[in-house]
């Protein structure tokens, strides 16, 4: 199993509480969040990685070596920001799957990866997103599913009393990707450009998890999980 890890992002709205590092090395009850990531991934039986990566790369090839110098993993590193899409195009031409995990790391989503993919094999989707049923929420879009999980809509951050939302890990197929954004522009977002706009022409399918899920990317959130993984390798 592969795994492609998205660890670009700037994480502008964390400057107050972690200014100089990357979004994915911010400290979480003493140890870099990407951290638990790598290790939930590997219990799950990834063994293979491809890391996308862009603001202060080189202190996230600095951790990898420090706490991983044994793992198998290539990275991509964006020059400039490419968007979600540019930089999820520019680093999953190095993975060797057909059909890669991709991960948000910023997010960490308890989620049954056998499970997930074997649904998504199963449906023959181009495209599978695990979701997380919230309630009363307007941090997050929403995602609607008909009977079958097939994902029919994404609908823009509103209030919601009760709905599901993309949970950051996916599964997609590395050609179709490829291959539907070709030509697109170097920068692009993965959702609006991608997701939203070839939904019709594809099966995006939605896998359920009720998995632990948290989104480190504000304060009050990183504030949660400084508690939530005190007791991560106990």
């Amino acid at each position: 199993m592969q795994a492609l890890i998205l660890a670009g992002g700037l994480g502008t709205r964390l400057k107050t509480v972690v200014a100089d590092k990357p979004k994915v090395l911010s400290p979480v009850a003493g140890k870099p969040f990407l951290y638990y990531i790598i290790e939930y991934l590997q219990k799950q039986g990834v063994t293979n990685y491809v890391f996308a990566l862009g603001y202060l790369s080189e202190q996230v090839l600095d951790f990898l070596q420090q706490y991983y110098p044994s793992l198998s993993y290539q990275y991509s590193i964006e020059e400039t920001p490419l968007g979600t899409g540019g930089g999820l195009k520019k680093a999953i031409q190095l993975a060797t799957d057909e059909n890669v995990l991709v991960v948000n790391a910023d997010t960490f989503f308890d989620v049954d990866l056998n499970k997930m993919f074997s649904a998504h094999h199963k449906s023959n989707a181009q495209c599978t997103i695990a979701l997380k049923l919230m309630k009363n929420f307007d941090r997050y879009g929403s995602v609607m599913i008909n009977d079958n999980n097939k994902i029919l809509s994404f609908k823009e951050k509103s209030f919601v009393k009760e709905g599901y939302i993309n949970g950051g890990y996916l599964i997609i197929n590395k050609n179709f990707y490829l291959s539907t954004t070709q030509n697109l522009p170097d920068i692009f977002s993965y959702e609006k450009d991608f997701l939203e706009k070839e939904l019709t022409n594809m099966l995006v399918l939605g896998f359920i998890s009720d998995g632990y899920f948290i989104d480190i990317g504000i304060p009050d959130d990183y504030d949660l999980a400084q508690k939530a993984f005190v007791n991560f390798d106990k």
